[in-house]
């Protein structure tokens, strides 16, 4: 099975973060601009934590909360488990579907080196099963 670095070898982007006294609205803005659900808060190299479009809609939406005024040191999502590049996909769907995320952060050396989504995980399993099924045809008809 596909491990973490597969996905990570694929995304063509750059790790995009906020630092931890961000506006919630700037950092809505990046990740609008940038097309993307989550972004890293990071302060240089040190990682805090890691902002959703969930923790927007639970921890300000739904609290009446000013997004212009609310910081996203307030309302990241902390204490998420880590995964490194030698993960397997496996353990990817297991921990977000234990704790219930879409996001898991990547760390190498204790640094960040990427992110990736539940819809990531999703792709490489199905490219996993297509692989094996070419590999089955191909078998089979030799």
């Amino acid at each position: 099975m596909k491990k973490v670095s597969d996905i990570l070898s694929q995304k063509k982007y750059t790790l995009i973060a906020v630092t931890p006294d961000t506006t919630v609205l700037e950092a809505l803005n990046v990740m609008a601009e940038k097309n993307i659900g989550s972004v890293l808060v990071m302060d240089g190299e040190e990682y805090f934590g890691l902002l959703t479009e969930r923790d927007y809609s639970r921890k300000v939406i739904l609290k009446s909360k000013s997004s212009t005024d609310t910081k996203v040191y307030d309302i990241m999502s902390i204490g998420l488990p880590r995964i490194t590049p030698d993960n397997s996909i496996e353990v990817c769907m297991h921990l977000m579907s234990e704790n219930n995320i879409r996001y898991l952060p990547v760390f190498e050396n204790d640094k960040v080196c990427g992110i990736i989504s539940v819809n990531d995980v999703i792709k490489a399993i199905i490219s996993h099963q297509e692989e094996t099924i070419a590999h089955l045809e191909s078998y089979i008809h030799s």
